[in-house]
């Protein structure tokens, strides 16, 4: 399989199986969170008649709340074994991560504060080093805690509804996601000042912190510009991918998204001159990501052509 600047439709995690040991630089992948956004991100066996429908407030909630998710405890005992069957979906592709990563590279994952910690195990279960977990602050972030005693007014219970006046079901809104940051160890015996100069990684540049606005802490405020909506779901700032790929690479090297959705990342590799390899099974968003690095890739020449480089 040809790693360069490539992108191909299917399941990454029979794909990646064509990939060469050692060959990847880095991975940044914005993975399924498994709370069923959508048909592509139900990953476990536990339906239910209701799951992923929708209500007329629902569809006018916008793009992310469109469909009906889970509650927290389920429907059903067997819905408790949802987290442990998200943890064995990752589990079922991690190892192909590892083998095609080189020693001292690192993967950034976003995963979904409700079941990150199942993806951290399962990374950690097959040989990765959890380094830390970023924190994404953002400033817009959808908030749909219902009022209790809205409930008791539709049950026409008027003192249950005054007396629980202020309180609501769900969770506080979400101000941050989580970037679990992994890198595969490096040689037994060396160091990684050694892994620097064989692999050209390991570290990380603090000064592309500065550069992005960003203290040296683990706590990024990168916001959402108008161009970084409308393209999938789950899109995220573009300026947000930049920064971890200037982070802990250098020119050259080889970024790779194994769910790379509407192409951000890949994206965010030409700009910065890295070379790029993307998957998605979703047709739709194949076709958008082809369209952006083709965009993209024109732009970049022309803007060469200009410079007369």
């Amino acid at each position: 399989m040809n790693t360069s600047n490539k992108v191909y439709k299917g399941d990454s995690i029979k794909l990646l199986k064509d990939i060469e040991d050692h060959t990847i630089d880095l991975i940044v992948s914005d993975i399924p969170y498994g709370i069923g956004v959508d048909t592509w991100d139900v990953l476990h066996d536990n339906t239910n008649h209701a799951y992923l429908g929708s209500s007329p407030a629902q569809e006018r909630a916008g793009a992310i709340f469109k469909k009906r998710g889970k509650p927290l405890n389920g429907w059903s005992e067997s819905d408790r074994l949802i987290p442990k069957q998200y943890y064995d979906w990752v589990a079922s592709w991690a190892s192909e991560w590892f083998r095609i990563i080189k020693p001292g590279a690192n993967v950034f994952v976003f995963a979904g504060r409700r079941l990150s910690h199942r993806c951290i195990c399962a990374l950690e279960d097959i040989g990765f080093t959890y380094k830390d977990m970023i924190g994404w602050e953002k400033r817009r972030a959808a908030h749909r805690a219902q009022r209790i005693s809205i409930i008791f007014e539709r049950r026409s219970n008027r003192l249950a509804a005054s007396k629980w006046q202020g309180w609501k079901v769900g969770n506080l809104r979400p101000v941050f996601e989580p970037i679990l940051w992994f890198s595969k160890p490096y040689k037994i015996g060396g160091t990684i000042a050694d892994n620097v100069l064989q692999y050209n990684l390991g570290a990380f540049n603090e000064c592309v912190l500065k550069k992005y606005g960003q203290e040296s802490d683990n706590i990024f405020h990168i916001q959402s510009q108008s161009c970084d909506t409308g393209l999938h779901p789950t899109q995220k700032p573009l300026k947000l991918i930049e920064l971890l790929i200037e982070l802990t690479t250098i020119e050259g090297q080889i970024v790779c998204d194994p769910f790379c959705g509407s192409g951000t990342t890949l994206v965010a590799a030409l700009r910065l001159n890295r070379k790029y390899l993307g998957f998605e099974k979703e047709e739709k968003y194949y076709n958008i990501t082809l369209n952006r690095v083709s965009k993209e890739s024109d732009e970049l020449k022309n803007m060469l052509f200009k410079n007369g480089e």
